[in-house]
């Protein structure tokens, strides 16, 4: 499976113990998206279009109604490199 550079970027922030905060409106559809690193820092590179792509592919998941993070099909995707760039 071929993985954009966006979507690696992503994964590679959740592979270092990042997560998805996701807020949802009253009737249960995402409204806002916001991934944090393992240091707390906020990056906007997450849009729903490319959440919504890496949910459908199981490459995150959430689970207990916790926030999302990597699954074991996702650290198998994404390529490992030095700098992690």
């Amino acid at each position: 499976m071929d993985i954009s550079k966006a979507e690696q970027r992503v994964l590679h922030l959740l592979a270092q113990g990042g997560h998805v905060l996701v807020e949802k409106d009253e009737r249960g559809r995402v409204e806002d998206l916001a991934i944090v690193t393992r240091d707390g820092w906020h990056n906007t590179g997450l849009t729903l279009e490319l959440f919504r792509k890496l949910k459908r592919r199981r490459l995150i998941a959430s689970a207990d109604s916790g926030p999302y993070r990597i699954t074991r099909l996702g650290l198998l995707r994404v390529r490992s490199q030095l700098d992690n760039r």
